[in-house]
């Protein structure tokens, strides 16, 4: 069992873990949002820096609640695709250099494969296959999860992403920055059916609509277009309403695609990673369609939704107790499919750690 000292800064989050196979020694979190709030969204250059302010001491304090020393640590690993290369690059260098210091193995870690592995961090004995739906600023996908490493994408966003969104709505609203956790809290004020928005279709070539893929942009102007008409009138707008609606019809439109997948591709389980993976309405609408249909759905606590350490730990521990590796030399992508996660790491010790399994 492997034990993991892992660096994530792919976005605004300074986060470092240490992780044992798949249990969670400690987990350090330095949110960035109060420095981006004035701006209204992730400013590059300031995370960047915010990221080299806040490291060391984030690592010192993931082993001080580990209560462990570098002699009990197998590995280092850090995000190293997809994100912000200026953040991105913080981390990996920090990891790097941390491997090279005190001889011990890096793995490259890809965010999103994090995101999967959140969920074993309160599901040890979950293994595949079983359906992701990886919900998040910048990504809304469903992931055939069949392995380590071994991922098949079966639906994604066209345009935006589902938290993106979210992010868009709220500053129609003037509810600042993140928006999902203010439509969210605001949701449980309003009517959920107040006003008809659009879910959102992806049309085929062929003719028809793709049943997995989704599409967030006519829901985003549809609030845009509705506000309007309502400031055109005069009336004050009824906020509450607007983002229960806002939020129905997103967790509407994920929880028919997921449950149709899951459906579809005869997958009992479904697994929910990603920052929007904390909102109320998604887990209702999720848990209630799973439980009509007989299927399993998993959600991680708040803590393991947004970006964290502990979920690129537990995935580089997998990997590592795979015999999986990558060389110093790799580099940074701001972005890199899930479906080559496995050229993050080096062929030969690949072929080494299947050698040894065997």
């Amino acid at each position: 069992m492997a034990c993991v000292l892992a660096i994530e800064t792919s976005c605004d989050e300074t986060a470092v873990a240490v992780v044992q196979d798949r249990t969670c020694c400690s987990n350090v979190v330095a949110s960035q949002i109060p420095v981006h709030q004035p701006y209204g969204g992730i400013v590059p250059e300031v995370a960047s820096r915010s990221h080299l302010e806040m490291i060391n001491t984030a690592i010192a304090q993931a082993l001080t609640e580990a209560n462990l020393g570098w002699e009990a640590i197998d590995g280092i690993a850090a995000t190293c695709a997809p994100g912000l290369v200026g953040s991105l690059l913080m981390g990996l260098t920090a990891a790097k250099t941390l491997a090279m210091v005190h001889c011990k193995p890096f793995l490259g870690v890809h965010h999103l494969e994090g995101h999967i592995y959140a969920t074993y961090l309160i599901e040890p004995e979950l293994e595949p296959p079983f359906l992701c739906l990886l919900v998040s600023g910048g990504h809304t996908s469903l992931i055939y999860v069949k392995d380590c490493g071994v991922y098949e994408m079966l639906g994604s966003t066209r345009d935006d992403a589902a938290g993106e969104a979210f992010d868009k709505v709220a500053r129609l609203l003037h509810l600042g920055y993140p928006g999902g956790p203010a439509i969210d809290r605001l949701a449980k004020e309003g009517n959920p059916h107040a006003f008809k928005l659009p879910e959102g279709r992806v049309s085929r070539p062929s003719g028809g609509y793709h049943p997995y893929d989704s599409s967030f942009s006519g829901l985003k102007t549809a609030v845009l277009r509705l506000v309007q008409q309502l400031e055109q009138k005069g009336d004050e707008l009824p906020v509450p309403d607007i983002a229960a609606s806002f939020q129905e019809t997103v967790a509407r439109s994920l929880t028919k695609r997921a449950v149709n997948c899951a459906i579809d591709y005869g997958l009992t389980t479904i697994a929910v990673g990603g920052g929007v993976a904390a909102n109320s309405g998604l887990r209702q609408h999720l848990q209630a369609a799973a439980s009509s249909h007989k299927l399993r759905v998993l959600f991680p606590p708040i803590k393991y939704c947004t970006d964290n350490a502990a979920m690129i730990g537990c995935a580089a521990a997998d990997h590592l107790n795979r015999g999986h590796t990558s060389p110093l030399t790799i580099g940074v992508q701001s972005r890199l499919p899930i479906t080559k996660v496995m050229e993050l790491y080096s062929k030969r010790q690949r072929a080494e750690g299947r050698r040894q399994k065997g």
